[in-house]
């Protein structure tokens, strides 16, 4: 049999498993489901039999080591920092690789060996990255053959909670890594082009600067820019397109409610707070107002965020219970960061019977014989449950599908790289669209920006 050895069995490994086990009997598979918790492995192989969990720490390199020289094939669904000894026992045992993650310069720098020895490192094939590339570099080649010159490409992606389960006023729930969401948009200037001009958002302004999406049947949705959107140019063959812009779909309004952590200093990660175990969550509201002898909590921080005592923004910020005298923050050595992701983990968590959604969005302008043409392209995918949930459904499938495409000799080109040729996008979004991840692309009038060239 041929043996795939996943590593890592959390909430985005479900899909994945699952898909290939009911694959195995017919491709002759066994899965080896190796985690740092067995439980956690145990309960993800159901019993199958053509599953084997194991307790496996990658940092022990005699386990790492003998898992990966035992696999036809490997899977890693590990955090990205720790693909890298991974990838290198790949290349010592001669065996292809895949990974949902973006590409590191550590692991960029194996491109070389690993053609050597004709291994496949795909990477970015998971959802953004990776579905998003796939969707995009198949409009973006039938653009391009029929002769079309490509002026403006726009992607959006979000994780967000199902309309059924939008309960709150932020309309927004945890749906993936909570830190990553406190800490999005930080670590530099979001950097784009429009119309020819390029263009910088600093994070202090990010949630201030946003587009507005309209998506049949959900409604309008806005996005903020993705940190760097010009990171892909060359990669999508867009070296000389006017408009380049990346962002993160949320709901109207979510935005400029968050905007008030990001200009208190709530999502700061850089230093700790003094006495963060035992302070309430009054006192870490207040840690960032001015001292003043007679004015409330409430009312210091309506003054200093501009709020009316009618403004849903109020509201909102009442709701996540940011006042309570009473309830600890509990975390030693914490940073403003983690200690808000704590607080909004309590009324952000998805309920036992939540579903989430991802929603992606593309836009592409190009000009033929002479006539500016656009094409919107439109995705919505809605989860099952807890377990098989939208994000575990965008992420595992195309890693799983990319790995059989592998182990088949479908995909046949060696090296680091990510999904943009068409013997990897073209197999995995049609079989995408028996699981329900389908686009829906339709013709638009180019819009573009500013017709005055010169103050665009």
């Amino acid at each position: 049999m041929r043996t795939i050895l996943i590593i890592g069995a959390g909430r985005s490994a479900s899909s994945l498993i699952q898909y290939l086990l009911n694959k195995s009997e017919k491709e002759n598979l066994h899965l080896v489901i190796g985690d740092l918790s067995l439980a956690l492995a145990e309960k993800k192989t159901n019993n199958h039999p053509n599953a084997t969990p194991i307790a496996l720490d990658i940092l022990d390199e005699n386990q790492r080591k003998k898992a990966i020289q035992n696999a036809t094939i490997v899977i890693s669904m590990l955090p990205a920092h720790l693909h890298i000894e991974v990838a290198k026992d790949c290349i010592l045992y001669k065996k292809h690789l895949v990974t949902a993650s973006y590409i590191s310069d550590a692991m960029q720098e194996l491109d070389a060996v690993a053609k050597e020895n004709n291994l496949i490192f795909m990477n970015e094939i998971g959802l953004d990255p990776g579905i998003d590339h796939m969707s995009a570099m198949k409009v973006i080649d039938e653009i391009t053959a029929k002769g079309g010159k490509m002026l403006l490409f726009e992607s959006f992606c979000g994780g967000l909670v199902a309309p059924e389960s939008d309960t709150n006023l932020w309309n927004y729930k945890f749906t993936w890594a909570p830190r990553n969401v406190v800490l999005a948009g930080q670590g530099g200037a979001a950097k784009f082009i429009q119309e020819g001009a390029y263009k910088y958002i600093p994070y202090v302004n990010l949630f201030r600067r946003t587009e507005f999406l309209q998506v049949e049947g959900y409604g309008k949705f806005e996005a903020y820019s993705n940190r760097d959107s010009l990171k892909y140019r060359s990669v999508y063959g867009l070296d000389n397109v006017l408009t380049l812009y990346r962002g993160t779909i949320r709901r109207v309004g979510f935005s400029k409610a968050w905007n008030m952590f990001v200009q208190l200093g709530m999502t700061d990660d850089s230093y700790i707070m003094e006495g963060s175990e035992e302070m309430s969550y009054r006192q870490y509201v207040n840690s960032f107002l001015p001292y003043h002898p007679t004015d409330s909590v409430e009312i210091k921080m309506r003054l200093i965020l501009k709020i009316d005592q009618d403004d849903i923004m109020w509201d909102k910020l009442l709701e996540l219970d940011l006042f309570n005298r009473d309830k600890k923050v509990g975390l030693k050595n914490a940073t403003p960061a983690q200690i808000l992701e704590k607080i909004l983990s309590e009324s952000w968590t998805l309920q036992p019977d939540d579903k989430d959604m991802i929603v992606m969005y593309h836009k592409f302008g190009y000009e033929i014989n002479g006539k500016k043409e656009q094409i919107d392209s439109k995705m919505v995918c809605i989860g099952e449950d807890q377990t098989y949930t939208a994000m575990a459904k965008t992420v595992g499938l195309p890693v799983a599908m990319a790995t059989l495409l592998i182990l088949n000799g479908t995909i046949t080109t060696p090296g680091v790289q990510l999904p943009i040729r068409k013997e990897v996008y073209l197999p995995i979004l049609k079989e995408l669209e028996e699981y329900g991840v389908v686009f829906h692309e339709q013709s638009m009038p180019y819009l573009g920006y500013n017709p005055d060239k010169n103050f665009s």
